[in-house]
């Protein structure tokens, strides 16, 4: 947000509180004219945070229609678990909670937050890359490894949910874990489903 649309909503939402500048300004402990100064003079260009933000809420409007940040998204937590190990069979996907994220995360990620949900992991078949217990977020609008890809996927193979590295040659695709104990398995490329990549881990310590 500019300061020309930070001005003009702050100017709609004083107006439909019937609010005064001066009082305004002594609420946020400044001098009775540093509002009038804001507007007239464009002195501060933009709000301080503080200020902002405490004129928000004073005046009963979100942070953000002021210029805040961007609220931050709520991605589903599901009672998945993606297993690192031999397969783990799930037959529903339960909501468990939900998990902000912050916008400028997406951005980051280029990822949208409707295509995410939060899966956690099982066994060690990915250490050291993923640990048991460890929190993935998964983006569902991703379903096409390449090929080569050093990527991570969830995948869902006869029933069970697996977070593995893929490897497509043809028609076969080969899943491998980071853990060489565990061999690599090759299955028919349309005989698995390709649940989505992963694009953060979280691990608590």
């Amino acid at each position: 947000m500019n300061e020309a649309e930070q001005r003009a909503a702050l100017t709609a939402a004083i107006a439909a509180q019937g609010e005064s500048l001066a009082s305004l300004s002594r609420m946020l402990g400044r001098n009775v004219a540093w509002l009038q100064q804001y507007f007239t003079r464009g002195t501060p260009r933009l709000l301080p945070e503080e200020a902002r933000r405490r004129l928000a809420s004073y005046l009963g409007v979100a942070d953000q229609a002021l210029g805040g940040p961007p609220a931050p998204a709520l991605i589903r937590r599901l009672d998945v678990a993606a297993s690192a190990g031999p397969g783990r069979l799930s037959d529903h996907d339960a909501r468990t909670g939900d998990e902000p994220i912050a916008a400028d995360t997406l951005r980051r990620l280029g990822v949208k937050a409707d295509d995410l949900r939060w899966l956690r992991v099982e066994g060690d078949s990915m250490v050291p890359l993923l640990n048991d217990g460890d929190r993935i977020l998964v983006d569902h609008a991703r379903r096409l490894p390449a090929s080569p890809d050093r990527g991570l996927w969830v995948v869902r193979i006869e029933g069970a949910v697996l977070v593995k590295h893929l490897h497509r040659a043809g028609r076969v695709m080969r899943v491998v874990s980071a853990n060489r104990a565990y061999p690599d398995v090759e299955h028919p490329a349309d005989g698995l489903e390709v649940l989505g990549r992963v694009v953060r881990m979280m691990r608590d310590f």
